[in-house]
């Protein structure tokens, strides 16, 4: 018998955390939708 576990975790940011993981989150979407582009170009 399988048993799966899951754990969910909220986080509450402050506003200076906030604006550091909205940085990092369109940071990293602006380099994969590069590479994704150069990738349907090839």
């Amino acid at each position: 018998m399988m048993i799966n576990k899951a754990y969910k975790f909220r986080i509450y940011p402050n506003k200076t955390q906030a604006t550091l993981i909205n940085k990092t989150i369109g940071c990293s979407r602006f380099v994969f939708n590069h590479f994704l582009s150069l990738w349907d170009n090839a």
